[in-house]
């Protein structure tokens, strides 16, 4: 089981940031009843379950020569789930501690197949955290940030499954804010300019 106290890993100029943003903000939505929320969960988890399908299919090598787009498509519309995700109120699970959903599954298999379908565009450059003081140049790989998707994204329909809807919830709007959130927007800008570099040359 995992403490959420640890969870709050944000850094002070952050937080500074996000206060000036938000005061222009409207405030998230509030699921007042457990069916609201059960039904939110419903609806998120097959957005999710729909990613996954796709994004195995395209790492086995389905249809290699649409890969590029078919995940331009998928991140993209995984990235509604999100933004639904961040603009709710914050899902907060009646106990401290994460019940442990069991081993996440190995992914390297699945990385190493999409960086082979991408080769040589897998890598790209990113600028990490735009509203930071100093913002850093980073270099990235889609292979990664879509491994980073799908770990996080199956983590809660582990929870979803078991029954455990606020579990679920609390971990995929955590993990979008912090994890594959950003792991995800930075994918589709690296897979639009794929497209639009092939395209435009055409």
């Amino acid at each position: 089981m995992s403490d959420r106290s640890t969870t709050d890993t944000a850094a002070p100029t952050a937080k500074t940031v996000a206060r000036t943003v938000t005061a222009a903000v409207p405030p998230p939505a509030v699921l007042d009843s457990a069916s609201e929320l059960a039904e939110f969960a419903d609806q998120i988890a097959d957005q999710i379950e729909s990613f996954l399908v796709v994004v195995r299919a395209v790492a086995r090598g389905d249809a290699p020569d649409s890969a590029v787009p078919m995940l331009l498509l998928e991140v993209s519309q995984l990235l509604l789930a999100g933004g639904r995700l961040g603009a709710v109120q914050d899902v907060v699970p009646e106990e401290r501690f994460e019940e442990d959903p069991g081993p996440d599954p190995d992914l390297d298999e699945l990385r190493e197949k999409l960086a082979e379908l991408l080769e040589p565009c897998d890598s790209y450059h990113e600028l990490f955290d735009p509203l930071a003081t100093q913002p850093e140049l980073e270099v990235r790989r889609i292979s990664d940030d879509i491994a980073t998707a799908v770990s996080d994204l199956a983590h809660g329909l582990t929870h979803h499954r078991a029954g455990r809807t606020l579990e679920a919830l609390w971990w995929w709007q955590f993990s979008y804010l912090t994890d594959w959130g950003p792991a995800a927007s930075a994918a589709v800008r690296a897979l639009q300019s794929i497209v639009a570099r092939s395209r435009l040359r055409e």
